[in-house]
């Protein structure tokens, strides 16, 4: 038994000062390789039952939830179109609306300035004629004035004068024919 241990001892001691990695020892190839099979064994089973599912399964669920945001997107945007579309048709029609009323109040106002034209031309029409009527009796009645004036006058010239009597007649028609030209 102590040769036994002097050669094991010896084995280990020639180990120890062998160079190298233990992983390129030739004689420990075939544990490796058993070891390496099995371990790649577990792996794939391991990945394939429960990793690999698990990743589908969230890579599936992204590319719905990205397929779903992108339809709600498209019909948001459609909505938004529309939208804008109502918004523009709704302005237009507000604008002509405006135009409209505008175009009302100015035939308004325009229909009243007419009458308030009117108006004011017949007053101005009554009056002027009025005042023309006015102004015809102010010159019957100085006319009427100038007569009487010219009368007295002319009956006083004939009696200062005294060279013949007048009588009121006669001055009347020498008036007259004078006042006619």
């Amino acid at each position: 038994m102590a040769t036994e241990t002097q050669d094991v001892a010896g084995q280990a001691s020639e180990a120890a000062s062998a160079p190298g990695m233990p992983q390129l020892d030739f004689s420990t190839f075939g544990n490796q390789i058993f070891w390496l099979l099995v371990t790649l064994v577990v792996i794939y089973f391991i990945l394939s039952r429960i990793a690999l599912p698990r990743i589908a399964n969230v890579l599936a669920e992204r590319q719905g939830t990205i397929t779903n945001d992108i339809a709600a997107a498209d019909e948001l945007k459609a909505k938004a179109a529309e939208a804008e579309q109502a918004y523009e048709k709704a302005l237009a029609d507000a604008r002509a609306e405006a135009q409209r009323i505008v175009a009302e109040a100015k035939a308004e106002i325009q229909a009243d300035l007419d009458e308030a034209t009117r108006h004011a031309d017949a007053e101005i029409a009554a009056k002027a004629a009025e005042s023309e009527k006015a102004i015809e009796e102010i010159r019957a009645s100085a006319l009427e004035n100038v007569r009487t004036v010219a009368k007295d006058t002319a009956q006083e010239i004939v009696a200062v004068f005294g060279t013949k009597k007048a009588d009121a007649k006669t001055i009347e028609a020498a008036v007259e024919t004078r006042m006619k030209g």
